[in-house]
C-alpha cells in the first residue's frame, strides 16, 4: 500500500521503554504477522521513517506495532505520545519472512524481535499449529502475552543469555520451521544455535533489524 494516514486506536506500555501502538486498519490494508510497515513523521522540516514489524496476529480491524522508546530519539518518543484519534502516516506492508500457515513453528526472538514472534505464535496457535517460542532479553516485554501463550500450552522459553542452551532445550522440535527476528548479531547467534541443534536452517525465515544500536 502506498503512503496512507491511519488513526491511532491506543498506546500502552508493554515493558521497559517500550510501547505497543494500535492503529485502525485502513481499507485495502492486508498483512500477515511477520511483515512490517514504515512509519513516517516530520521533525523540524526533516522527514524521518522507521520500519516496525507487526506485533498483532491479524489486521482484521486494527493492527499493532511494538516500539522501543529511546528518550533521546525522535520517532519513538513521538509515537509513544500519540493519543487515540491522532493520525500517523505509514507505508507497506513489506517483507517476505512471515507466517504462511506452517503447522509447526519454532520462533527465536531477540530484543525487539519479540513483537513479530508473539504475533506469529498467537496466530499459529489459533490455527492449531505446534508452537515453540525462545526469547532472549534481559528486560522482557509483552510478558502478559507470553504468559497467556504459555497458559494455552505453547512452549515459551525466556532467557537473558545462554541462547544456545535455550535452543538445545527444544531439540525435540527440529521438525518445526524456524523463524528468527532480532538485530543482526542475534540472528547470527540464533542460526548457529539452530544448526548445532539439528534444525534445517535452509528453511528458516529470518528478519534482521540491522546492527544493534
Amino acid at each position: 500500500m502506498d503512503e496512507t494516514a491511519v488513526a491511532v486506536r491506543s498506546v500502552r506500555d508493554v515493558g521497559p521503554d517500550t510501547v505497543a501502538v494500535t492503529f485502525e486498519t485502513p481499507a485495502g490494508f492486508v498483512a500477515e504477522p511477520g511483515q512490517f510497515v514504515r512509519v513516517l513523521a516530520e521533525f523540524e522540516g526533516e522527514e524521518e521513517g522507521r520500519y516496525y514489524t507487526l506485533s498483532s496476529p491479524d489486521v482484521a480491524e486494527t493492527f499493532e506495532v511494538t516500539v522501543g522508546v529511546d528518550p533521546e530519539g525522535t520517532l519513538g518518543p513521538w509515537l509513544a505520545d500519540r493519543e487515540p484519534g491522532d493520525e500517523v502516516r505509514i507505508e507497506g506492508p513489506f517483507g517476505d519472512d512471515y507466517y504462511e500457515g506452517e503447522d509447526s513453528v519454532v520462533l527465536l526472538a531477540g530484543g525487539p524481535g519479540v513483537g513479530p514472534a508473539i504475533a506469529i505464535a498467537e496466530r499459529a496457535h489459533d490455527a492449531g499449529a505446534d508452537v515453540t517460542l525462545v526469547y532472549q532479553d534481559d528486560e522482557p516485554v509483552h510478558e502478559d502475552r507470553l504468559a497467556a501463550l504459555a497458559d494455552t500450552g505453547v512452549t515459551v522459553v525466556v532467557v537473558a543469555a545462554d541462547l544456545a542452551d535455550a535452543v538445545a532445550s527444544v531439540a525435540g522440535r527440529t521438525d518445526g520451521v524456524p523463524f528468527v527476528y532480532g538485530f543482526a548479531g542475534f540472528c547470527e547467534d540464533a542460526l548457529d544455535a539452530l544448526t548445532a541443534t539439528g534444525f534445517d536452517t535452509e528453511a528458516a525465515k529470518v528478519e534482521s533489524f540491522g546492527p544493534a544500536p
